[in-house]
């Protein structure tokens, strides 16, 4: 194994600051593309369906760049940077497109796209931050990810707001029957720019990670494995990475199967948080119900097809629109709020963690982001819905942090791009179990009420924090 130097406060902002553009983009997909998709016709109980992207991209994605990234070594690149090139670019292409989605299929076709961008950036910067640093110093390396996790995620949201507030016009709304039917479904114009600086933020950090970072060269033992790999024909490299997929499974670490359980519950909250939030400040906090969505969507279909509407559907038609930006806005600022305390506690969280141990941490971190979800629908105050987000906000800087402290102190060295890339899967086969499920649950059992699926969520959570309780952390 390569000596690993400890780096200075700089050295492990400069490897981390990429982190900071990939989650600019995640941010976007939490808060803006799931109402961009209820902006082009979708119902929200489709959404789950809708959000197959991440969690299909993730699973398939993540593990097998994990796994060729551990066998890459290019002298002027290095190993793990050629794929954060690759993935800014593909994102930040997307990011620049996306706003110009007109129609649904369109948008959709383009997270599939934007999620194979983030997902092949995203797995070699796990693996990037194991590489690098010694064991003492990998809470806080990870958490130094926390921290731009949070700040990357707070431009995002802060920025549809600020956005929302500045460049938002009436006449967007009362355009409804206008000629231009086309802004009857289009995406309201203040969220493009959100997307320009996602783009700009994505390719522009992790370049800045990629000049500014060396990567330490793989020992000769490394490089005449690596020169082995060379001599295989294309057959045998194309099923080496799921060779090593399945062999690291089989010889996956007890705290990682017990981790599996608790991300079963955690994931799949946080995806129905991600989707339902703003569907849910529209009834809670807008009083927007089912049937006015029906009777709003009944008067665009009217004004598409040219039919006459009364001027009292066309007001009212024109206020939900207006109502369901304000929730976009909204969920912009709370998600920003959470993210703002998620950058501020990062690394505060590092000398807890070593006072009272990575699990102590973690398993109160899912209590606290429980909380935070049973306490949303009834909370009827624009303001004091960011009281808990603050506790969501804690829950988020430990989420993206700890564990994977945790999990890296157990994995073996040559195999850490792999074993990075089976944690996500561990985050992604909840995503997809949701995706698939949750439609039906929200629509038949949740009684197509989105306030009772941030309800859901929140329950879930406080599974999670129990089932918690269960990790054996001694394996460290």
């Amino acid at each position: 194994m390569a000596f690993k130097p400890k780096l200075s406060f700089w050295q492990i902002w400069n490897m981390n600051l990429g982190f900071f553009g990939i989650q600019f983009s995640f941010g976007l997909q939490q808060t803006a593309v799931n109402p961009i998709f209820s902006f082009l016709g979708a119902d929200h109980s489709e959404l789950p369906l809708l959000n197959l992207a991440g969690p299909v991209t993730g699973l398939v994605i993540q593990p097998i760049i994990g796994a060729i990234s551990d066998k890459t070594w290019i002298p002027k690149w290095g190993r793990r940077k050629p794929f954060f090139m690759i993935g800014a670019i593909i994102a930040s292409l997307c990011l620049f497109i996306f706003p110009y989605s007109s129609e649904l299929w369109f948008a959709v076709g383009l997270l599939w796209i934007l999620d194979v961008g983030n997902n092949t950036a995203m797995e070699p910067y796990r693996a990037f931050v194991g590489d690098k640093l010694p064991d003492e110093q990998l809470t806080y390396g990870f958490q130094m990810q926390s921290l731009f996790v949070g700040a990357g995620i707070t431009l995002a949201n802060f920025s549809i707001f600020i956005f929302q507030d500045w460049f938002a016009s009436p006449e967007s709304s009362s355009a409804l029957c206008a000629t231009d039917v086309e802004t009857v479904s289009n995406i309201p114009t203040w969220v493009y720019y959100s997307f320009f600086l996602g783009a700009i933020a994505s390719i522009g950090t992790i370049l800045w990670s990629v000049i500014k970072t060396p990567e330490i060269p793989p020992s000769d033992e490394e490089m005449e494995e690596l020169k082995q790999q060379k001599g295989l024909s294309f057959w045998e490299k194309a099923a080496e990475p799921f060779v090593e997929i399945a062999g690291a499974l089989g010889q996956m670490p007890k705290l990682l199967k017990t981790l599996s359980a608790v991300y079963l519950f955690q994931w799949y909250a946080l995806f129905i948080y991600w989707q339902f939030i703003t569907p849910m400040l529209r009834k809670s906090l807008f009083g927007i119900s089912n049937e006015d969505l029906s009777k709003f969507e009944g008067i665009k279909e009217a004004c598409a097809n040219g039919s006459a509407v009364s001027s009292t559907d066309l007001a009212f038609a024109e206020n939900v629109q207006q109502l369901s930006e304000n929730a976009l806005a909204q969920t912009g600022l709370m998600n920003g709020t959470y993210n703002l305390v998620t950058m501020i506690v990062a690394l505060a969280l590092v000398p807890f963690a070593a006072r009272f141990g990575n699990k102590l941490v973690y398993v109160s971190s899912l209590f606290l982001t429980g909380i935070a979800m049973l306490t949303l629908p009834y909370i009827q105050n624009e303001w004091l819905l960011l009281a808990p987000m603050v506790l969501f906000g804690i829950g988020w800087a430990t989420m993206m942090g700890v564990p994977y402290s945790m999990v890296s102190k157990v994995i073996p060295q040559e195999r850490r791009g792999v074993y990075m890339g089976i944690v996500n899967m561990m985050i992604v086969i909840p995503m997809f179990i949701q995706t698939l499920s949750f439609g039906p649950i929200i629509k038949y059992l949740l009684s197509d009420n989105p306030v009772n699926a941030i309800l859901f969520a929140g329950v879930f959570f406080i599974i999670a924090g129990l089932l918690a309780f269960r990790l054996n952390t001694s394996e460290e």
